[in-house]
C-alpha cells in the first residue's frame, strides 16, 4: 500500500483545494495503515481445532461393564442393602446405558470393588496416555509432545501429587517452558473451561500448540454406602477421555478441522440451590462421595436458560433474535411469570454436541431447545455406548458425527456441558473442511450399528 508523500517544491502549482485533498487522502492511508498494524498486533487471534482424539480401551473385552455384571458387582460387594440394590438396577436399567461401557480395572475385576491412589492413578494413565498417544500418531499433523506450549487438563476430583499436568510433561518430556495448567472439582462442564483457558493463553502467546487433556477418574469415585443421592453416579460414570490439539499458527488453518467461534460460561453458583445441588459430602457413616439432589435437573434448565441468553445474541439470525428480545422484554415489563422463550438455535446451528448425563435429561433438552431425535443423535448413542464419560463425552459426540460424515465445510456445532456449580457452558465451533473420522476414532469398529432404537 503506497503513501502519497508530496514534495514542497509543487505545492506552488496546486490550488489550496487540491492541497488539502491530497493532504486528507495521505492521512487517510496513513491512519488505514496504522490501524491494520495495531489489529493485527493486538486483535483476537484465530484459534484452530487442529484435531483430537478419544480414550478406546485395547483390553475393551475384559473391562466391560455390562448390566449383568453390574449387578452380580452390587450384590457380591457386601455393603449394600436391598433397598440400595433394587434402587441401583433400577437408575441403571432406564439410564439409556448399553452393555458396552467401560469401568476401570479396579472395578470390574475386584470384588469386592477396590479403590485406591494406585489404581486411580493406573486408571488415569491409562485414558490420558491412550488418547494422547493416538493424537500424536495421526499422520495428518505434523506436532510432536516438543512442539507444544501450553497445556491444560481438567481431571475432576481426581488431584493426585505430582499433578496429573506434570504426569503428561514427564511422559512426553515436553519442554520445561511450557504452560501447564491443571484443573480439578469442576465437574463435569470442565472440558469447555479448559478450552477456554487454553483459547486465552493463544490470545496471549503468539504462534503456539496447545493440548487439551479432558478426563475423570472413576476408580476413587465408587461410592459403597446406602445413601440414595450418592448410588446414582455408580449406575451412570464410566470410564473416558480426550485430547484436543489447539493451534493460533496461521499456516495450520488449511489441515485444521475447525475454528473456534464462541465460548460462553455460566455459573449460578450464588444461588444455594444451585450450588448444593452436586457436592461431594460424607454420608451418615462418614462414607464420602459425590451426592445429586433432586434439584439437578431444575438447575440444570436454569442454567441453560441463562447460558442461551448470552449465546443467542451472538449467533441467532436477526428475524429469530428480534423475536427473542422481544419476548424478553415483556417477561421483565408485563409477566414476570410468562415462560422463558427459546429461540430456535437449528437456525444457527447444523450439529448438537449435549453432555450425556442421562436419558430423563436429555429427554428435558430435548424438549426445551425443541430439538429433533437426530439432533439428539450424538448425545443419546454416546451414551448407551460409552456412558457418561464426564466432560469428555462431548468429544465423544463430535467422534459421533464425524464417524458418520455428517459434517461439512461451514457447519457450525455447538457443545453444551453441564456441570457441578452449578455451570452451563457452550463451545461453538465451524468446520474448516468437509470432517473424516480421524484415524482411531471411537466408533470406528460399531457405528454401523448407530443409532439404534431400543
Amino acid at each position: 500500500m503506497a503513501i502519497l508523500i508530496l514534495d514542497s517544491s509543487h505545492l506552488s502549482s496546486i490550488d489550496t483545494g487540491q492541497s488539502w485533498l491530497y493532504l486528507l487522502l495521505n492521512l487517510l492511508i496513513l491512519f488505514s495503515v496504522l490501524g491494520f498494524t495495531i489489529f493485527t498486533l493486538t486483535g483476537h487471534r484465530p484459534v484452530y481445532l487442529v484435531d483430537f482424539s478419544c480414550y478406546r480401551s485395547p483390553s475393551m473385552h475384559c473391562l466391560k461393564m455390562t448390566l449383568d455384571n453390574f449387578i452380580e458387582h452390587t450384590k457380591h460387594a457386601g455393603v449394600f442393602n436391598d433397598s440400595s440394590l433394587e434402587f441401583q438396577h433400577k437408575i441403571l436399567k432406564r439410564s439409556g446405558i448399553s452393555d458396552e461401557t467401560i469401568a476401570p480395572r479396579a472395578l470390574v475385576m475386584g470384588f469386592p470393588p477396590q479403590s485406591s491412589m494406585t489404581m486411580a492413578r493406573e486408571e488415569a494413565k491409562d485414558v490420558i496416555f491412550n488418547a494422547l498417544d493416538k493424537l500424536f500418531s495421526n499422520n495428518n499433523i505434523d506436532v510432536k509432545p516438543y512442539d507444544i506450549d501450553i497445556h491444560v487438563i481438567n481431571g475432576g476430583t481426581f488431584s493426585p501429587s505430582p499433578s496429573l499436568s506434570s504426569m503428561i510433561v514427564n511422559k512426553y518430556k515436553m519442554k520445561s517452558n511450557i504452560k501447564w495448567f491443571n484443573l480439578s472439582g469442576m465437574g463435569c462442564s470442565s472440558g469447555v473451561i479448559a478450552i477456554d483457558l487454553a483459547n486465552n493463553m493463544l490470545q496471549a502467546h503468539k504462534n503456539s500448540y496447545a493440548i487439551v487433556v479432558t478426563t475423570e477418574n472413576i476408580t476413587n469415585n465408587w461410592y459403597l454406602g446406602n445413601k440414595k443421592q450418592m448410588l446414582i453416579p455408580n449406575c451412570l460414570f464410566r470410564v473416558g477421555g480426550a485430547a484436543v490439539l489447539l493451534s493460533n499458527w496461521n499456516s495450520d488453518r488449511q489441515q485444521s478441522k475447525y475454528k473456534l467461534v464462541h465460548l460462553v460460561r455460566t455459573h449460578t453458583g450464588a444461588n444455594d440451590t444451585a450450588f448444593g445441588c452436586i457436592c461431594k459430602e460424607e454420608d451418615e457413616v462418614g462414607i464420602t462421595d459425590i451426592s445429586l439432589s433432586k434439584d439437578v435437573a431444575a438447575m440444570a434448565g436454569d442454567a441453560l436458560t441463562k447460558n442461551i441468553t448470552t449465546l443467542g445474541p451472538l449467533v441467532l439470525p436477526l428475524h429469530e433474535l428480534l423475536r427473542f428480545i422481544a419476548m424478553f422484554i415483556a417477561k421483565k415489563l408485563f409477566n414476570p411469570r410468562m415462560e422463558s422463550y427459546i429461540p430456535n438455535f437449528k437456525l444457527a446451528f447444523k450439529h448438537f454436541c449435549i453432555h450425556t448425563g442421562e436419558r430423563a435429561v436429555h429427554d428435558k433438552l430435548e424438549e426445551k431447545l425443541r430439538l429433533s431425535a437426530r439432533d439428539m443423535e450424538a448425545s443419546r448413542m454416546t451414551l448407551r455406548r460409552f456412558g457418561n464419560t464426564s466432560s469428555s463425552s462431548i468429544w465423544y459426540e463430535m467422534a459421533y458425527l464425524e464417524s458418520k460424515g455428517r459434517v461439512l465445510k461451514g457447519d457450525y456445532v455447538w457443545q453444551i456441558a453441564l456441570g457441578s456449580g452449578f455451570k452451563c457452558n457452550s463451545a461453538v465451533w465451524v468446520a474448516l473442511n468437509n470432517i473424516k473420522p480421524f484415524p482411531n476414532n471411537p466408533w470406528e469398529d460399531c457405528i454401523f450399528r448407530y443409532p439404534t432404537t431400543d
